[in-house]
């Protein structure tokens, strides 16, 4: 084939349209096709789907770890009652080994176990640490033979309001107090659900407190107060001030709640002062408080009737301890053992018995207002 045949055919023959611009029937010749604007579509729906599934996944994750943190928490709550009842039973065979005057004394000299001076109990166990307080019921005020002014006292330093204060003594004296016709008291309690009458005898059980008019949980167990950095602490009620097994005086320095110091007449600044120094070292000798308490106050002894009062917190491997704190109480009498072959009986059992005392406020924090937290005319720091 000559090269001149070759270069007319080349001539005749069109080139291959190019991608894009491939013809449609119909079209003239010369117009491209345009490719449609659909590339990008399947990218964005995978991106869409994509961030829903990471939106789901963190969700699940959320709640997972939520579930965790709770299951965690329950688990060390559990475990840290066990520790603050165990701590209870503990204490009670301590106390009873003192009060039968079976004296134990640690390689240093001090006393291993318990004596009549000591009103607080450091107890460590393999899993946590546990304080135990011992409190005579005689430190507390007689809620049946108190007079209306010892009422109103102790009641005005728990509240600081004057008025819940004479409403809920008066309701006290109403509920204690033995009545012919139905009170005005036991009118408002009729209209209530369901509804009941007041003993009008002497309170049984310090709980009945809870049934007064004018009464409230948090004036009852105590409360919590927020400190100056805004974390929370507890300050103690009236069950830390009044008692059934109580007494009209005098009240053990040692023991005594700081509300009923203050309404025995014991100025908030020393309160707050005895406190400080009582958690760093029981007062032993009433030398120490010649002359600076009023009478109803000073130092205790001969008690039978002791609370123990347990706040047990777990201890995690690295040495630091655990933020869940549980506690446990018994109350006993004693008993003693040359008139009684019966050792102790427990009077009351507690599952659940908060303390002021146990857990004071966290180190540097600055507390305001109160030789109980949250009152007024307080001046000092706590110490932890």
């Amino acid at each position: 084939m000559s090269t001149d045949f070759r270069r007319r055919l080349c001539r005749r023959q069109k080139p291959a349209p190019r991608l894009g611009q491939m013809l449609r029937p119909g079209l003239r010749p010369g117009r491209i096709l345009r490719p449609a604007k659909t590339r990008g579509g399947a990218l964005l729906a995978v991106l869409w789907l994509s961030a829903g599934l990471a939106a789901i996944a963190l969700s699940v994750s959320s709640n997972v770890r939520s579930e965790t943190d709770r299951v965690s928490t329950s688990g060390e709550g559990l475990r840290a009652s066990y520790l603050a009842s165990g701590a209870v039973e503990r204490g009670i065979l301590w106390v009873q080994w003192g009060f039968s005057g079976q004296t134990f004394s640690a390689p240093d000299g001090l006393p291993r176990f318990w004596t009549f001076n000591t009103r607080r109990l450091t107890m460590r166990f393999p899993s946590g640490d546990a304080l135990v307080e011992v409190i005579p019921e005689s430190s507390k005020l007689d809620i049946n033979r108190a007079s209306p002014d010892d009422l109103y006292r102790v009641v005005l330093a728990v509240s600081g309001d004057a008025e819940r204060a004479q409403q809920i003594t008066d309701g006290i004296i109403d509920w204690r107090s033995p009545v012919a016709e139905p009170s005005a008291f036991d009118q408002y309690y009729f209209s209530l659900g369901p509804t009941f009458r007041a003993r009008h005898a002497s309170l049984l059980e310090i709980e009945e407190l809870l049934r007064v008019q004018g009464m409230s949980p948090e004036l009852f167990y105590g409360n919590y107060t927020t400190g100056a950095d805004g974390r929370l602490y507890a300050r103690g009620g009236l069950r830390d001030c009044l008692s059934v097994w109580g007494s009209l005086g005098t009240f053990d320095v040692n023991t005594a709640s700081p509300a009923l110091m203050e309404a025995m007449g014991v100025t908030p600044e020393m309160a707050a002062s005895l406190v400080a120094t009582r958690q760093q070292r029981p007062f032993q000798n009433p030398r120490e408080l010649a002359g600076t308490l009023p009478p109803r106050i000073a130092m205790g002894s001969g008690f039978s009737i002791y609370t123990l009062r347990a706040s047990a917190r777990l201890r995690r491997p690295d040495g630091s301890y655990s933020e869940v704190v549980r506690t446990a109480a018994a109350t006993i009498k004693l008993f003693d053992p040359q008139k009684s072959p019966q050792a102790l009986h427990i009077l009351r059992w507690y599952d659940d018995a908060w303390s002021q005392a146990a857990l004071p406020p966290y180190p540097g924090m600055t507390v305001r207002g109160g030789n109980v937290p949250g009152q007024p005319g307080f001046s000092g720091d706590l110490q932890p």
